[in-house]
């Protein structure tokens, strides 16, 4: 319904269905279906991060075939990047593909893909150049999920969710033109459609936030821990940092496509939902930690907590945010190789 009616891809320029909206309006968009509550788009993948990668490095014959299909939600798309051995460190990537005649052969294993169960398609990070290394010899690859070559098998978290995936590449095949980008060269496509990963979509995410907050100081208030001085400050110490993220995007935004400094962003707000998630804990008490009975249903406080375990380590973890912008943006020299 929200393809129909033009409300997906708003920021794509008309030629390719969308509606050339402003960064502005994109963000008053973002955020308003966010405060509305209204679910989360399962094809986030293909509609934020893929189409306007295509659009910027694909070929024209690459955004006929797969941009219409990701506005009309037909076909969903996962993101292939972090493997066993590369998960921060996504340079380190292990997963080889071939060319064979007008084929690529792939082999390897991806980890941690969100929702590659019910995904049609996957960008996949692979080496393509024998003998290369880190961040040269990879390429940007388009896989369809419906074949042999390929399993997703679910991950359970220990919220008992099971929105991740392993994904096991034995052979998989694709077209040899289902390459984004010049061969040999994917780390500069994988690199931007990331920056698009922490770009307007941050908005709404803050919105989460602002709503998670605004229910813990309700629950503080009827718990009468809002009483406690200390309870207090690390309430307000919480609102700052809120309020910190929101002007921080917004100036992100209005300066363009964010560049290295979008670590800032990802190790701020890891670091603070973190935060919060163990001040959910501390206003709920002692009930908070347990559970009655079988079959348990966590509270939202409880998920949030157990969840935000996960957000200092995966899009990067806050070690790696902390290289970038000591190397990328303060100009530091490189830590020594411990090999």
């Amino acid at each position: 319904m929200l393809g129909a009616a033009g409300w997906i891809g708003l920021g794509w320029p008309t030629e390719f269905g969308g509606r050339n909206a402003t960064v502005g309006q994109q963000i008053i968009w973002a955020e308003e279906y966010a405060r509305a509550q209204a679910p989360g788009r399962v094809n986030h993948m293909g509609e934020n991060l893929l189409g306007p990668t295509l659009i910027e490095h694909g070929t024209k014959e690459q955004c006929e075939r797969f941009l219409p299909p990701i506005l009309s939600g037909d076909e969903r798309w996962c993101q292939g990047y972090s493997e066993p051995n590369a998960g921060s460190d996504l340079a380190n990537v292990q997963t080889r593909a071939v060319l064979d005649g007008d084929q690529w052969i792939i082999n390897g294993q991806k980890v941690w893909t969100s929702l590659a169960h019910v995904s049609h398609w996957c960008f996949v990070v692979a080496r393509t150049e024998v003998g290369s290394a880190r961040h040269k010899g990879l390429s940007f690859l388009l896989v369809p999920m419906d074949q042999p070559g390929v399993e997703a098998r679910i991950i359970v978290q220990i919220t008992g969710g099971g929105e991740f995936n392993e994904v096991f590449l034995s052979d998989a095949v694709t077209g040899a033109d289902m390459i984004v980008g010049e061969p040999g060269k994917g780390w500069g496509v994988a690199m931007d459609l990331l920056a698009l990963e922490r770009g307007i979509s941050t908005l709404a995410q803050q919105v989460g936030f602002e709503r998670e907050l605004d229910n813990l100081i309700a629950e503080a208030k009827k718990k009468g821990s809002a009483a406690d001085p200390i309870m207090r400050q690390r309430l307000a110490d919480a609102y700052t940092g809120l309020k910190l993220m929101q002007w921080n995007a917004l100036r992100s935004m209005g300066s363009g496509v964010p560049g290295p400094e979008a670590s800032i962003s990802k190790l701020f707000w890891g670091t603070w939902h973190s935060d919060l998630g163990e001040l959910a804990m501390d206003i709920g008490g002692t009930e908070s930690m347990i559970a009655e009975g079988f079959p348990y249903e966590l509270t939202l406080d409880q998920k949030m907590f157990l969840f935000t375990r996960s957000e200092t380590i995966y899009g990067g973890s806050n070690e790696i945010q902390r290289n970038v912008l000591g190397e990328r943006v303060l100009g530091l020299p490189k830590e020594p190789n411990p090999a």
